[in-house]
């Protein structure tokens, strides 16, 4: 249903450039590169990308070739990013004229060979998330002196038609000139190829001439051979033009709504109506205005809703349930769309103000029971599609907060069979529970990125689903021909998609192929028919032979697997283990690397000729505890030890809190470092120093109050905080009991008793009620400082700060301080893993900035997204006050007063 993109992104450099991403380094045998020696000692003289599709199946190899030209041997990294929708099919390495393939194993066999690579420090390549769409599959490999390595990647997936087309998207990062550069991408449609286009973000005059495009008839080709002169971003510069985004775009012609393709006993079916008229919608907006909504995400929302009621049509009807603690519903039934009530709604819209706490469990009921009613009350027309649209940014936290309780009401409520979208606003929801519920009541979960487009995002899937144009569809196949045939009925088809099903020839005999289509139109019922003739099979193979094989096998594959996943996500726990079986059996006989599976490679140490273990892993949106998609990371540690299961994605970037305690989050590991400072009341400590932006953050560190018998605890915490801007001539001080402004001579106070917002050109300060103060500065620095406060006759616990950094990207590469050194990543290697007296700590070897440091195991709280109780994160935690760790000592950081910057 999403943008569904087909990506490729190719990076093949030298390790000193790398920042350890998704990468767990070996301990031995590497020799890092000294910055003084040239660049060229890896030249990497070969990069190809052959992109093979048909009938919408991708067949996609990238193969990368360079050379050692040093006497030494020199560490290299090759990088892929893929979508997050394919699956590898096969990763190889040729060393010294030998090659080294992967082989597919369940995961469960599969962990045990990464735990022991990891506690010997060998190497472990991950598939890790690496974008919106993308995931990043790398891989580090010696390379001998004067040798030569090649690299090669195979993936496939199913394109999937979005409006009114396939979009095959290719993310080029060379960075280096490349003197054999290729992109060619070959496209074979029986139906057709109706347009082809191709373009990319980095083109100019002088690039243009190496891009090809042509087609004709059934088939499309698409090149890009850039020569070294063309790459180059000036005419003596050494460094690349080439990084951008190259895009692929085409359709196929639509002259029969149906088509099939039959090869090898297997078929898949294409189903794209066109010029259909809409089937009218009933929406319920069921929208979150909680207080962690506030500012710029309630913004987007409200203009996002804003531009959706604009596209409305006056036939679909519609109402708003808003939520936080309390739930407001604009009208006591559905509204037509009608001109009058569009502008009602738009008013409705812009007066939305967030409020406190996050309630889901009442607002769904309640927009369900609104449906309910209009069937009822037959307000409903018979032919019509009945939505409930959810939008949140939060966990429940009031009301029914247990996410299994939620889902379990929503779906007896739902006796109707009305959709369910949820869209999760940003990372601190529980995306797993979303996608549970979403599935459950026939619908999808997305994810809506918090970044400058949120407002497109939300308005892409709008338009995904604003043109249901059929329901209630059903296939129906020769009777006692076919077996193993995916999903075949369909709730909805939404103008400018496709509806895809594929299955398995068992009657041999069979000399022609036909299809019925039953489905309801706007105004009527429909019935469609395709019929084939089933080819010969050196017809077909002589026809096929342009791109590749058996696809429609390999697509049925593809598409089961895919389904059983999903399916398992809300099935119960005996028909999750079924599913999970059927989907590991089809995934090892395809060699696919899916949630179940790892890929395997072995290769040889260059001294000891031990085998270093490379597993690929496949990524998933949502890793929790009820989803099939765990992640090898979560429980690949020795000794059966396992982290707890955590969406890292969730924390924030950095941030500190309690005693106080640093976390930092290291995404390319999936993982966090933590530590805590011991030092007196009353000092001050740099968290944040950016010279070159002119900011600064620093905390004074307070002790915990008396006890009775007068006997101080060593604890600490932040009691205060002092944010400087230099350029903007501002100071802001936060204590535990006030929060004040000075800009310039100006100073305005306020207090945590009351929601307070402060907006100036490039500065946005938001104090939500005795809970946290919200910062940002443009669109690139944004902080929150959250308030831990008890009742004024608690005796053991004193009022305390917490720090976090949402957004630092646009912090220079010269930022400093105990938090803002590690903004722009921290690489490091874990080895020897082993137990403690406490079988939870397990302790470890950490080699960081070229120093061996003991860690241990353990975990810290985040107290962003559940304030209250936290949520545990777990962490390598640094001993020592972070000696080894961070630049320096922590005494480097202390400094005279809490508006201090150098």
């Amino acid at each position: 249903m999403g943008h569904l993109l087909w990506v490729c992104t190719l990076i093949f450099h030298v390790f000193y450039s790398v920042k350890g991403d998704f990468l767990i380094e070996g301990l031995r045998n590497i020799q890092k590169r000294n910055v003084a020696e040239p660049v060229n000692d890896i030249e990497v003289y070969s990069i190809n990308i052959d992109c093979k599709v048909t009938s919408r199946f991708a067949h996609n190899v990238i193969t990368s070739r360079a050379v050692n030209r040093a006497d030494v041997s020199k560490e290299a990294i090759f990088k892929v990013d893929l979508p997050k929708t394919a699956f590898i099919t096969n990763f190889s390495m040729i060393i010294d004229g030998i090659t080294y393939s992967g082989v597919i194993k369940e995961k469960e066999a599969a962990k045990k060979q990464y735990a022991t690579a990891v506690s010997k420090g060998q190497t472990a390549g991950l598939v890790k998330a690496s974008g919106r769409k993308t995931e990043k599959f790398t891989v580090s490999v010696n390379i001998a002196a004067q040798s030569k390595v090649t690299f090669e990647l195979v993936y496939e997936e199913m394109l999937k038609r979005n409006h009114g087309k396939y979009e095959m998207f290719i993310k080029i990062q060379p960075k280096t000139l490349v003197r054999n550069f290729k992109i060619e991408v070959q496209i074979h449609e029986p139906q057709g190829i109706s347009f082809l286009d191709a373009n990319a973000t980095f083109i100019t005059n002088d690039l243009l001439p190496a891009v090809h495009k042509t087609f004709s008839a059934e088939k499309g080709y698409v090149s890009f051979k850039p020569t070294l002169d063309q790459q180059r971003s000036c005419a003596t510069c050494t460094t690349s033009l080439l990084d951008g985004d190259f895009t692929v775009t085409y359709d196929v012609n639509r002259e029969s709504p149906a088509n099939i393709q039959v090869v090898n006993g297997y078929f898949v079916h294409f189903f794209a109506p066109q010029k259909l008229a809409s089937v009218p919608k009933n929406v319920i907006y069921v929208i979150d205005r909680s207080g962690s909504m506030e500012g710029r995400k309630m913004e987007q929302t409200k203009e996002a809703l804003l531009e959706i009621l604009k596209d409305t049509t006056e036939h679909d009807q519609f109402n708003f349930v808003l939520f936080d603690n309390n739930i407001d519903v604009w009208k006591p039934s559905l509204v037509k769309a009608t001109p009058e009530n569009l502008k009602e709604a738009k008013d409705f819209v812009r007066k939305i103000t967030d409020g406190y706490a996050t309630n889901i469990n009442d607002p769904v009921l309640r927009a369900v029971e609104l449906l309910d009613k209009a069937r009822e009350l037959n307000q409903i027309p018979e032919r019509s599609v009945s939505l409930i649209v959810l939008l949140t940014d939060g966990e429940a936290n009031i009301g029914e907060t247990e996410p299994e309780k939620i889902q379990e009401n929503v779906r007896k409520a739902n006796k109707n069979g009305y959709t369910v979208y949820c869209l999760g606003f940003g990372y601190g929801v529980d995306y797993g529970f979303l996608e549970k519920m979403a599935l459950e009541n026939s619908g999808i979960a997305r994810r809506i990125y918090e970044d400058s487009d949120a407002t497109v995002q939300m308005q892409g899937f709008y338009t995904e689903i604003a043109n249901p144009t059929l329901v209630d569809i059903k296939m129906q196949y020769p009777e006692n021909a076919i077996a193993n045939v995916t999903q075949n009925s369909f709730n909805h088809y939404f103008d400018g998609s496709e509806i895809v099903v594929a299955g398995r020839i068992i009657d041999n005999d069979l000399n022609f192929f036909s299809v019925d289509i039953q489905a309801e139109g706007a105004d009527n019922s429909l019935k469609y028919s395709e019929n084939v003739q089933i080819q010969e099979k050196d017809g077909v193979s002589k026809q096929q032979e342009y791109i590749f094989g058996d696809f429609t096998e390999r697509l049925w594959a593809y598409l089961t697997i895919q389904q059983l996943l999903e399916k398992r996500i809300s099935a119960d726990p005996l028909e999750k283990e079924k599913l999970k079986q059927q989907a590991l059996d089809l995934s090892l006989k395809f060699k696919f690397v899916t949630p179940l599976t790892s890929m395997v490679v072995t290769k040889p140490e260059e001294k000891e000729k031990e085998e270093e273990t490379l597993v690929a892993d496949k990524f998933v949106e949502a890793q929790d505890h009820n989803s099939p998609h765990q992640s090898l990371q979560n429980y690949a540690y020795p000794g059966g030890y396992a982290s707890p299961p955590y969406q890292y994605a969730q924390m924030p970037n950095n941030w500190v809190d309690s005693d106080p305690h640093f976390v930092i989050s290291v995404p390319s590991k999936n993982d966090a470092l933590c530590f805590n400072i011991q030092e007196e009341p009353g000092v001050v400590l740099n968290l944040v120093e950016d010279l070159e932006l002119g900011i600064a953050v620093n905390g004074e560190i307070i002790g915990k109050k008396e006890t009775g018998n007068n006997v101080i605890s060593k604890e600490t915490y932040f009691g205060k905080l002092g944010i400087v801007n230099r350029k903007m001539k501002l100071r802001i001080e936060v204590t535990t009991e006030t929060i004040t402004i000075m800009m310039g001579k100006n100073k305005k106070e306020y207090t945590w008793e009351k929601k307070t917002s402060v907006k100036k050109e490039g500065f946005n300060l938001i104090v939500h009620k005795k809970n946290n103060v919200t910062l940002s500065f443009g669109e690139g620095a944004t902080f929150v400082i959250l308030l831990h406060n008890f009742a004024k006759n608690d005796s053991l616990h004193t009022d305390f700060l917490g720090f976090y950094t949402l957004d630092d990207h646009k912090f220079s590469a010269g930022v400093h301080g105990l938090l803002g050194q590690f903004f722009h990543g921290i690489d490091y290697e874990i080895s020897n893993i082993h137990e403690t007296k406490n079988p939870d700590k397990p302790d470890a070897t950490m080699k960081v900035k070229n120093k061996l440091l003991t860690v241990t195991r353990g975990s810290q709280k985040d107290y962003k997204s559940d304030y209250r109780n936290g949520k545990k994160v777990p962490c390598w935690f640094v001993h020592s006050n972070a000696e080894g760790l961070i630049d320096g000592t922590h005494k480097d950081y202390i400094v005279p007063d809490i508006f201090y910057i150098d």
